[in-house]
């Protein structure tokens, strides 16, 4: 226990949420008197949303207060977990209208093997890799402990659920539990030929989630989907889905040379196939110009707060088109701030 740092998030709960300094004594002595700090689930919800607040990579953040926090650290069972996972997905999908949300399980006891808890698995053949190339090495894993996938390019990859130190647990995720867009354009039927389509939430379940010295090593947390994160990357990458080429085929763009900038022209086709794809499908999404605007709001507010916005540039500007939003031209201090989200070792 570390008392210097859960005075220091106990403070900042006191001036952000109006509490008395006599209410910040009282509960600083009882944490004292029991040896141990068990946050509230009000203080879980506030640390919570204040470590999105913090989060120096994310340019989502100006909607960082509306974060449906779910506290489910006394889920120790991994069935019962399992049942968590799909309340969350379920709860944050809402039929297309994604809900920002995070549940937080029991500090040191509960892992969760999977980087995102839906992500598509990837699989080395003699014809190259199928799938998503970033999902190797855990496909193996999973493979490993049991499960079989169908070897196409978009399978969905098990749930893996450790606590403890007992065996980890495989659980699939069914299929009415998952939404999936399918890639269209609204220019070219052949785009949707090419049979892309990515899931609706990106629900991070790899990080830690950090408050007041304690390391929640199992919380998933999800927002929606910035367009570019999957036109201009996971389907985009040379070393992901590699879909550009298609692409500039469909498009009868020159791929003979460089000036011809056929990548830049089929990146902005592709982003505008993922666009209107999930607004076509009612999933919500948004575009990276809009999402700058939105980060520039968030920079106003924190201002008016008295607070300093930090940020990690070089993952807050998008990929496409970075110099045509404002974060492009603007410098921005790297300092990690507690309550926050961290990097950990994977379990395998």
């Amino acid at each position: 226990m570390n008392i210097q740092e859960i005075q220091q998030f106990l403070s900042l709960y006191q001036t952000e949420q109006n509490e008395s300094e006599l209410w910040l004594k009282n509960r600083l002595q009882a944490v004292k008197d029991a040896g141990e700090y068990h946050p509230t689930t009000e203080e879980l919800v506030f640390g919570a949303r204040v470590a999105w607040r913090n989060s120096n990579k994310c340019i989502g953040r100006l909607f960082w207060q509306s974060l449906h926090v779910v506290d489910a650290r006394d889920v120790l069972d991994e069935k019962a977990i399992f049942r968590k996972l799909l309340e969350h997905i379920d709860y944050a999908t809402n039929h297309g209208k994604i809900r920002p949300t995070i549940t937080v399980f029991a500090s040191d006891r509960v892992r969760i093997w999977n980087h995102q808890l839906i992500r598509y698995a990837g699989y080395e053949t003699e014809a190259g890799v199928i799938g998503d190339s970033q999902s190797i090495e855990f496909t193996k894993v999973c493979e490993s402990l049991g499960w079989k996938g169908k070897g196409t390019a978009f399978d969905v990859l098990p749930l893996v659920i450790q606590v403890d130190s007992r065996a980890p647990q495989v659980f699939v995720i069914p299929e009415e539990n998952i939404v999936e867009v399918p890639i269209r354009h609204p220019e070219s039927i052949d785009v949707e030929k090419l049979g892309m389509k990515w899931y609706a939430v990106p629900i991070i379940s790899s990080m830690r989630f950090q408050m007041a010295g304690i390391d929640f090593q199992a919380a998933p947390f999800n927002g929606w989907y910035m367009g570019t994160e999957i036109g201009a990357r996971n389907l985009a990458d040379h070393e992901r889905y590699n879909m550009l080429p298609a692409i500039a085929e469909i498009f009868n763009l020159d791929t003979t040379k460089q000036a011809s900038l056929w990548r830049d022209r089929a990146l902005v086709e592709l982003n505008i196939a993922v666009l209107h794809s999930f607004k076509e499908d009612g999933v919500s999404i948004v575009d990276h110009h809009t999402a700058a605007q939105q980060f520039k709001l968030f920079e106003e507010a924190e201002k008016t707060a008295g607070r300093e916005v930090t940020g990690n540039w070089t993952w807050l500007i998008p990929p496409l088109s970075p110099a045509t939003t404002h974060i492009f031209h603007k410098p921005y201090v790297n300092i990690y701030h507690t309550p926050n989200y961290f990097y950990q070792k994977p379990c395998y």
